[in-house]
């Protein structure tokens, strides 16, 4: 058999064997020994273990694109393309060469990866806002306000195209300690306790009532079991990891961008689109 080891007797962290540089013109070098095994006299690789490389390959290289975004004074900074291994061209230039002794140099070729939203469309859909919403809270509750600003920046620049589901959870991310959410208060079932993350339900209820007045379709919103200081009853939107989440679904024909911001004690959140809307 032959054992591509393609491991191609890789030991993938041996740097003799395998040295693999970030910048995508920078070759590879694979050097290939024991390749050739024989199975009722037919040569073969294992195409897992190809597979196997070519992940491994494409992780050390691959960089993700940036979207185009607005900087805090609205000014519209490009996005930035991304790349990965173009695997189809990899896999066709490993099988020319599996079976030639020694060494082999490639330069592995990539496939760009172009962002979704680049500053032209981010300039047409930053022209009309559709709905807005501020809320207010004590900035002195350092724990509280930290919390509610991660979260309003997790959020900022999203653009929800036609057809799409925004989703707070998703978009937000978990919250923890390690991505710097602190323990603050939180309602549970009625009562004050305190949980990492505790106040980011005033971002996730100041989005809902900017949404709901730019008439946008809410999927799926929940109260909290009591009401908060920030918004009136029933215009809460209440979220967690593993409980509710808010979410609303692009049904116009043009893109939405959200923009939000924490500015002295307020939670600042707008929803634009194109003029056309």
């Amino acid at each position: 058999m032959i054992s591509l080891l393609l491991a191609l007797s890789l030991a993938y962290s041996d740097a003799e064997q395998m040295i693999i540089h970030k910048e995508e013109s920078k070759p590879i070098v694979i050097k290939k020994s024991n390749l050739f095994h024989e199975w009722i006299g037919y040569p073969f690789y294992d195409e897992n273990q190809l597979n196997a490389l070519m992940n491994k390959v494409d992780s050390s290289i691959q960089k993700q694109p940036q979207n185009a975004y607005l900087d805090d004074g609205g000014v519209i900074r490009e996005g930035v393309n991304g790349y990965r291994l173009n695997k189809e061209k990899f896999q066709m230039k490993m099988l020319e060469t599996i079976y030639q002794e020694g060494t082999t140099w490639m330069v592995p070729e990539v496939k760009v990866q172009y962002p979704r939203v680049n500053a032209e469309l981010l300039a047409s859909i930053q022209r009309k806002q559709l709905g807005a919403f501020v809320t207010h809270f004590k900035k002195a509750n350092i724990e509280r306000t930290t919390n509610i600003v991660l979260a309003a920046q997790a959020i900022n620049n999203t653009v929800v195209f036609p057809g799409e589901t925004f989703s707070f959870n998703q978009t937000v991310g978990k919250r923890t300690k390690e991505r710097g959410y602190l323990p603050a208060p939180i309602i549970i079932r009625g009562e004050l306790s305190e949980g990492i993350g505790g106040g980011i339900c005033q971002v996730s209820s100041t989005l809902f009532n900017a949404v709901d007045r730019a008439g946008v379709q809410i999927v799926e919103r929940y109260s909290h079991s009591r009401s908060v200081p920030y918004v009136k009853p029933g215009r809460d939107a209440t979220v967690s990891w593993y409980g509710p989440d808010f979410s609303f679904r692009n049904d116009r024909h043009q893109p939405l961008l959200i923009r939000a911001k924490v500015v002295n004690g307020s939670v600042v959140i707008r929803i634009f689109s194109t003029e056309d809307e």
